[in-house]
């Protein structure tokens, strides 16, 4: 096989993985929802602890879907095409997965409780992280020896700060930082989520198995 078709070939794994990693994340959140729906935080809402809570994750939401924009305005679609390691990509090598499980962090953190919130952060992360094996095996192939480089130098997943460095003028594709936005304010389907499943708790339509804190 050329090394061409071999590229092809793996960046196609790629697409399809993608595919099963949207399915998964499905099927996770599904889950996660009916669990939720037989358990609830160790603190009670509206005390002080479970808002504080709740209002971390607000915040862990926001940066998520601002975070993933930002990205956007530096990758926009180029990510087999060219090396983009200027601004967040700078630091580490998948930032828009970063912000996703902060995301994630932030959507658990809505039924006031810091361990759902740890719980959906860890999964979401290690489905990302069977993601980013697969890209990085089709990339080495698609980008050869600067992404080889870009590996050694710059960390996976967890930024390196000291790192950063920044473009002087960047191509920003505007459909695709729209696409980014609108499919981040996904996260936000939490809160409401949470807020509904509390109130049946509340009048007794749904029960109490378990409590996480």
């Amino acid at each position: 096989m050329s090394a061409a078709s071999e590229t092809n070939s793996e960046l196609a794994s790629v697409a399809r993985t993608q595919k099963v990693r949207k399915a998964v994340l499905l099927a996770v959140v599904i889950c996660g929802m009916a669990i939720l729906m037989t358990g609830h935080s160790q603190w009670p809402g509206g005390t002080r602890l479970h808002e504080s809570i709740e209002w971390v994750g607000i915040v862990l939401l926001v940066v998520a879907i601002l975070g993933r924009t930002w990205c956007t305005l530096y990758i926009g679609g180029r990510k087999v095409s060219q090396l983009v390691a200027a601004g967040p990509y700078s630091v580490t090598r998948n930032p828009l997965y970063v912000f996703s499980v902060i995301g994630a962090l932030g959507a658990g953190a809505q039924f006031g409780s810091a361990m759902m919130g740890v719980i959906c952060a860890a999964v979401v992360y290690a489905i990302f992280m069977i993601v980013i094996l697969r890209e990085e095996k089709a990339l080495k192939l698609a980008l050869d020896a600067p992404y080889k480089n870009y590996l050694a130098t710059v960390p996976r997943f967890f930024p390196n700060f000291s790192l950063w460095r920044d473009e002087d003028i960047l191509e920003v594709r505007p459909d695709r930082v729209r696409v980014t936005f609108f499919d981040g304010l996904f996260f936000l389907l939490a809160i409401p989520v949470a807020e509904g499943i509390e109130a049946l708790q509340a009048i007794g339509w749904l029960p109490h198995w378990f409590t996480l804190p």
